[in-house]
């Protein structure tokens, strides 16, 4: 259990099964695999709280509980809760003796706060009662009042008053939606009035209080929390003194159509009253936008991660170091202008941690005292540090992520923070991981069509052999402003794609993190051919450079962004035997006007269509319709509001006209991804299928 995580993994692997008795990944092993969340520290650093989903084809199947492990290493992780529903949002008492968590029992209606002993045997205890439900709770300093949030109408300012606008729209005799402003959509639900609030309430008592009820705040048209998928969140925290609380919002949503919107930090006090704005001072449009506040643990300052708003539409994301008794703030950058992916501060609050993508990894920075900038401090041997936590001081000083890479499951670890040896606290994908033939992906740089360096990962069929000649599928990440990371995925799994014998090309083009603020700014303006031409070029210095690559049998695919550039390669090129599109938008200008995000779209081309911009024009897939010969298989989940499948339909018809061979797959009850157990092993099967026909072995 002291072993590196390398070391144990390798010898675990070799122990289970010898590498040509390992076997090809299929769809069943890489759904019903463990999947452990992101770990919580204790503030002594003693424990290491987690989730881990045990999955199943069927929802009513699946489970999910909290599992406790010490953070020292020397027990295995034991199961903390037991139930059919799962947890969320965990948060431990500044004491480390207990945890609160949100879930939906026996008797709730709908998902309450629970408080547990760790201590102790027992069952957690019900904490809130509140007919709309709560979450994301918080202990006060003195651990005995708990903050949560819960989303209310509009118009409600009791609980009473929730339960009755309920019941009213219940029973209403007509359906309908009214809106007067924008946006009315967030990925895959329409907005309603519903709006998410912050609760303090005495533990042990019924006396949660509604801190922003009757608020300016709260009456203000563009009143919101931060967006996050399906939903919006206030990263409520406690202020060190217990009297106040910090939490995130944005007053901007309303502009969402024609301006960038923003998230500020704000402060109310315990008892209610109205919030101060504690950011972007005399900034009311296009400010900075700040989230995940936390305070030091000796309460001397509040960090928070803020991403500036500039001309460009992309900005890297940096650390914000408030004064908590100056209010003082100051900016805390990564080398390279890399964007922050998490933070935690030290338990003696003389260092910050934080993780951040880097050239297909994702690396572990350090700062400490007043730095102003980070340094490198831990490289993964291979794949990505996630999610850190901190804890604990001197000789129980503690650091815990989740690490995982392409042949590795997310698991837990603690790392040495001497000299950053990964030591495994969870293994709970091992064993089954050992059994899988799963080639490690391999880093390497081509050059672009200016002269760039573009980085790429490659991953190898199972059972390789260099003597034999593969066809190559090009697969073009999302975003686009993300990376193909050295990293176990789901949707678009590098094994899975690779299991029936492809070579897998990854390319990170312009616009991808991971790579400096200026790469990932690069694609603003040229948000396809630049790209494309790149991934082009990519894959045929890939196929000079590994002579196991059979270059006249490619194709491509991918999905969101990576769909709106197999879309552009359809129009520009005739390289590829066939292509794979999932939600890619085929007319950038009704992907402008169906979308529920606009303005960023506008942003990124010069301006509004009717502007008659040339990059309106020159780079919109439809313009090239005369050109579509490819065979291509689209599909698209019909719930998708990010890029709704009218353009999925103007797609289908322009095929058709062109009488292109093409095969259209629609999900009716997916949204942007395909997120079900069975819809999931259904398209990876007809994506297999439709490789399969044309990259068929030649006679």
């Amino acid at each position: 259990m002291l072993k590196s995580l390398c070391c144990l993994l390798l010898a675990t692997a070799t122990g289970l099964a010898a590498a040509s008795e390992r076997r090809v990944l299929t769809h069943e092993d890489l759904w019903l695999m463990p999947r452990v969340s992101a770990p919580m520290l204790s503030p002594d650093g003693r424990w290491v709280v987690l989730n881990v989903v045990e999955p199943a084809y069927s929802a009513d199947e699946q489970r999910s509980d909290l599992w406790l492990v010490p953070a020292d290493g020397s027990a295995e992780p034991h199961r903390l809760t037991n139930t059919r529903t799962g947890e969320s949002g965990v948060a431990w008492s500044r004491d480390s003796r207990r945890i609160a968590f949100s879930t939906r029992r026996e008797g709730d209606s709908a998902n309450q706060i629970y408080v547990q002993d760790i201590d102790r045997a027992g069952e957690a205890q019900r904490a809130t009662t509140i007919s709309t439900g709560a979450r994301a709770p918080q202990f006060s300093p003195d651990g005995r009042r708990i903050l949560f949030v819960s989303n209310l109408h509009t118009d409600a300012q009791t609980d009473a008053d929730s339960r009755r606008i309920a019941d009213e729209l219940k029973n209403r005799k007509y359906n309908a939606r009214v809106y007067t402003g924008f946006p009315i959509r967030n990925w895959d639900r329409w907005l309603d009035e519903m709006r998410p609030r912050v609760f303090v309430q005495t533990l042990g008592a019924d006396d949660a209080r509604d801190l922003l009820a009757g608020t300016e705040l709260l009456k203000a048209k563009g009143y919101d929390g931060r967006n996050v998928l399906n939903s919006a969140e206030l990263d409520a925290v406690w202020a060190p003194d217990g009297g106040s609380i910090v939490f995130v919002a944005t007053t901007t949503r309303d502009r969402a159509a024609f301006d960038f919107t923003h998230t500020d930090l704000w402060q109310v006090p315990a008892t209610g009253g109205e919030p101060r704005r504690l950011t972007n001072a005399g900034r009311e449009s296009a400010g900075d936008s700040y989230a995940s506040p936390q305070f030091s643990p000796d309460g001397r300052e509040l960090l928070a991660t803020v991403t500036p708003r500039g001309e460009l539409v992309f900005n890297a994301t940096h650390l914000a170091r408030i004064d908590w008794a100056s209010q003082s703030e100051q900016r805390i950058t990564l080398p390279g202008l890399l964007s922050v992916s998490s933070f935690a501060v030290s338990g003696d609050s003389r260092s910050v941690w934080i993780s951040a993508e880097h050239e297909g990894l994702e690396k572990i920075y350090r700062v400490q005292g007043r730095a102003s900038e980070a340094s490198l401090a831990f490289t993964p041997e291979r794949g990505v540090y996630t999610a850190l936590s901190s804890g604990g001081s001197g000789n129980s000083a503690r650091l815990i992520a989740l690490h995982e890479h392409t042949a590795q499951p997310p698991e837990v670890v603690r790392i040495d923070l001497r000299n950053g040896r990964a030591t495994p606290l969870t293994r709970f994908t091992a064993e089954r991981v050992a059994q899988l033939d799963l080639p490690p992906a391999e880093h390497f740089w081509t050059t672009g069509p200016n002269g760039q360096r573009i980085h790429n990962m490659l991953v190898r069929p199972p059972g390789f052999d260099a003597s034999q000649k593969y066809p190559l599928f090009v697969v073009i990440h999302g975003g686009p402003h993300t990376m193909w990371r050295d990293m176990w995925v789901l949707r678009w799994h590098y094994h899975l794609l690779a299991a029936p014998g492809y070579v897998v090309l990854l390319t990170n083009y312009t616009g991808s993190t991971g790579f400096g603020e200026a790469f990932a700014q690069g694609i603003q303006g040229d948000p396809l051919k630049g790209p494309a031409d790149e991934i082009n070029l990519a894959a045929d210095q890939a196929i000079e450079r590994f002579s196991f690559i059979d270059g006249s049998r490619q194709c491509a695919g991918g999905a969101s962004y990576g769909g709106h550039l197999a879309n552009w390669l359809q129009g520009t090129t005739d390289r590829y035997r066939c292509l794979v599109s999932h939600a890619g938008l085929v007319n950038l200008k009704s992907q402008w006007g169906t979308s529920d995000t606009i303005y960023g779209r506008e942003a990124n081309l010069g301006g509004p269509f009717w502007e008659d911009h040339p990059v309106w024009r020159e780079q919109n897939p439809i313009r090239y319709a005369n050109n579509f010969k490819t065979p291509v298989l689209v599909t698209f989940g019909e719930l998708d509001y990010r890029v709704p499948i009218n353009n999925g339909f103007e797609y289908w018809a322009v095929l058709q006209r062109q009488q292109v061979e093409s095969r259209l797959v629609i999900f009716p009850d997916e949204n942007h991804w395909i997120l079900k157990g069975e819809n999931s092993r259904y398209f990876y099967q007809e994506v297999h299928d439709w490789l399969a026909r044309w990259l068929k072995v030649e006679s």
